[in-house]
């Protein structure tokens, strides 16, 4: 005979069945699934690490922090992300690549970074990317865009932003122009693009809030390596976001965001003028072309 009792909750065990059931209500099926593996993994890490009732209060405390900290000039959610990984890890399940017989990922897709720019100028290649004086060891890029096969992609529009040689991005700093070191290029009919800049430099993510904090908890330093980045978008292709990094930095092996990959490491090859070379291939993949917003304005 059934019982008409209601069924309380009585254990830890009882929470997780409950929580997951209500999870089964959702209709839309993807945030079902979301919903239901998040619920099952959120409580397996509170019981696993006995998370404490003071630890609880502390850990919504820096949940809402992260928010109030999150405006139009700085992402703390972002930045956090990939402090933990989470960010180079959405990249690689995301852009499998060429999977080598080691299991490593070979693919040129990285981290878009929080001071990508939706209008960078329209740039002749071959034209500087410099729009005010900005002293450092004088560069040239040399690009090359192609599909999967290695078939050069013609007319694919190739934005390029980096740091100043003093680890700044122009929205960081009033003595830059607007739009300084930023340039929009169109790949030619061998699929190649080039400008000229100048060497960028490492330098170290805002420490000013909780990722700050977590980084000294943890004795880790606020570092990243030294890198171009890029964003191509070619109808028929999935848009390309990546990041070249400097194979001398010092920091190359230890990036506080853990975006270094093999495919992304380039050398910034030095002449003997004293100026640098950087030659780099881009591989786009099959997919749609779609461009992601801003992550600040």
């Amino acid at each position: 005979m059934q019982s008409n009792k209601p069924s309380f909750i009585q254990s830890p065990q009882d929470v997780t069945t409950a929580v997951q059931a209500v999870m089964q209500q959702t209709s839309d099926p993807r945030l079902r699934e979301i919903m239901t593996s998040l619920v099952k993994h959120l409580h397996c890490f509170v019981a696993d690490a006995r998370l404490t009732e003071a630890e609880f209060r502390q850990a919504a405390a820096l949940i809402n922090e992260i928010g109030q900290r999150s405006n139009d000039s700085h992402n703390e959610a972002v930045l956090m992300a990939g402090t933990l990984g989470v960010s180079q890890l959405v990249c690689l399940l995301n852009n499998g690549g060429v999977v080598d017989d080691d299991g490593s990922i070979q693919t040129t897709q990285n981290l878009l970074g929080p001071f990508w720019r939706m209008h960078s100028p329209r740039t002749e290649n071959g034209e500087s990317i410099l729009r005010s004086p900005t002293p450092g060891a004088a560069l040239r890029v040399e690009g090359l865009v192609v599909d999967s096969s290695g078939k050069p992609i013609t007319n694919a529009e190739v934005d390029i932003w980096h740091a100043s040689p003093v680890g700044l991005y122009e929205q960081q700093d009033e003595s830059q122009a607007d739009m300084n070191l930023r340039g929009k290029f169109t790949t030619d009919a061998d699929g190649k693009f080039w400008f000229t800049s100048v060497k960028p430099t490492g330098y170290p993510i805002p420490t000013g809030g909780v990722v700050g904090r977590l980084l000294v908890a943890q004795n880790r330093h606020p570092y990243r390596p030294a890198h171009l980045h890029a964003l191509i978008f070619k109808e028929g292709f999935k848009t390309l976001i990546s990041q070249v990094y400097s194979d001398d930095d010092e920091h190359l092996e230890t990036d506080v965001q853990f975006g270094v990959t093999r495919a992304t490491t380039g050398h910034f090859s030095k002449q003997s003028d004293g100026s640098y070379v950087l030659r780099y291939t881009y591989v786009m993949q099959a997919g749609e072309a779609v461009l992601p917003k801003p992550p600040i304005k």
